[in-house]
């Protein structure tokens, strides 16, 4: 059965627009999609040239027809390309294309095919939920990540940047820093937020099974293997894996993650079919993988690839002012879960708060706050409620020797401790210039100590 004569009735009934060019990009016909994508009638548009569109996928040559005149005749086709086009109304129309090259019986190209799917919509509500998500968050929160300190300025500050990359990062931090917040902040902030985010900790799983957790297995690839299972990396393809507690991985396994790294492949246990995975790589420790990799623990070149951009979490000793910050979003994560409760805290409360040291951080802090919850469900939270280790004990802060914080000359310290003094990878964990690391440390005389 001939269809040719059928063409246009079967095109006008896509919902995707669909536009036909000749060689030199001159449009020859195009549905009633196309028409309301774009906001012209066929009879606008059949006769001029492509450009009129304006689409910013597109790379023009100009220079004859074919490939000499733009790159989809040069590369034959075009696959799920984000453009955004010019409407006749003078507003941009986000679109999906897909192309592809038409040829004839004896290859020649004689134009070309193009699908335009309308995505405005979609990127509208994206953008607005971003949007909402940040309002939400108020002043105080950057992506879940609570506090307004210099110190998590400088932390925001270091996301927004590495997020934009494909760069490696491992998040360095003592425990209960927020170093998973971290990891999803940098995961929300960059082009895959719409992807996975996976989560792994690998101290929570002996070798045999983590293992398996990472890159799956096939069936009777070992007892209880049932069924074929597919691994977190191949889970997180397209977006974005967080190995936690990475120092904690088994020797055995290093190596197999090293390849799976630097080849961007994974094997499930069992079998040898690569299987190719697109995946960001973040990693977090609260040890010492330095004195790790010196003891013959963790591998020296697994850690420089990990390690391309390292971040580093403050505790919360050195940000006491986001205190009372974090205790008002304890509070107002309770009072959502039991409205009618009418929560707060006293000022003398939030004084013992902020002087005592907090070794377990922000998750001893939020402990503190359930524990004082407990004791006052409804009423204001006063100094007899909270844990009597906070209620004792002193501030252990010496005071500063200079006007520069005291948390100001411990980070410069650790910092430079843990890069073995090199201070341009210092200044880097510390998110400061060079120059500005040299000035600190003349400054604070911490030349001899930082060694």
């Amino acid at each position: 059965m001939d269809l040719s004569p059928f063409w246009k009735p079967i095109i006008n009934t896509l919902n995707e627009g669909v536009l036909i060019v000749d060689p030199r990009g001159t449009i020859l016909a195009l549905n009633a999609a196309a028409e309301a994508i774009t906001g012209y009638r066929a009879s606008e548009l059949v006769g001029k040239n492509c450009r009129i569109l304006e689409c910013t996928g597109c790379t023009i040559y100009g220079r004859g027809s074919g490939a000499a005149w733009c790159q989809l005749f040069r590369d034959g086709a075009v696959q799920a390309k984000k453009c955004l086009i010019a409407h006749k109304a003078r507003r941009s129309v986000c679109i999906l294309k897909n192309a592809t090259v038409l040829r004839d019986a004896r290859g020649k190209i004689i134009g070309a095919v193009e699908t335009l799917s309308d995505i405005s919509e979609i990127v509208r509500q994206q953008e607005e939920i971003l949007s909402l998500r940040r309002t939400l968050e108020l002043d105080d929160h950057f992506f879940g990540i609570v506090g307004r300190s210099a110190p998590m300025q400088r932390l925001y500050e270091l996301i927004r940047h590495v997020a934009r990359s494909e760069t490696p990062v491992l998040i360095h931090g003592e425990s209960g820093t927020g170093k998973e917040r971290v990891a999803r902040a940098i995961h929300w902030a960059s082009p895959r937020e719409a992807k996975p985010f996976i989560k792994v900790n690998c101290a929570a799983l002996n070798e045999n099974l983590l293992e398996s957790e990472l890159f799956g297995h096939v069936r009777g690839a070992y007892t209880g293997a049932e069924r074929n299972r597919i691994g977190r990396f191949e889970a997180a393809h397209g977006g974005s894996i967080f190995l936690d507690e990475i120092g904690d991985i088994p020797l055995s396994l290093q190596v197999k993650l090293l390849r799976v790294l630097e080849e961007k492949e994974v094997e499930r246990v069992g079998d040898h079919t690569p299987v190719a995975v697109d995946v960001r790589v973040i990693t977090a420790t609260n040890r010492n993988l330095e004195e790790r990799i010196s003891r013959g623990l963790f591998r020296e070149d697994l850690f420089f690839r990990i390690n391309v951009f390292p971040i580093l979490v403050p505790p919360l000793r050195e940000r006491p002012e986001d205190i009372p910050i974090l205790v008002r979003h304890f509070l107002a994560q309770q009072r959502l879960r039991n409205p009618p409760g009418g929560m707060g805290i006293s000022a003398e409360a939030i004084r013992l708060l902020t002087a005592y040291s907090w070794p377990g951080n922000v998750r001893e802090l939020r402990n503190a706050i359930d524990y004082a919850l407990v004791l006052c469900p409804n009423g204001e939270i006063q100094p007899e409620h909270l844990p009597a280790k906070i209620t004792s004990a002193t501030c252990p802060c010496p005071p500063p020797r200079t006007h520069v914080p005291v948390s100001d000359r411990d980070r410069i310290l650790q910092a430079m401790r843990q890069t073995g003094g090199n201070r341009t990878e210092a200044a880097r964990l510390l998110g400061i210039s060079r120059v500005t690391l040299w000035k600190r440390l003349k400054r604070l005389a911490l030349d001899g100590e930082a060694r």
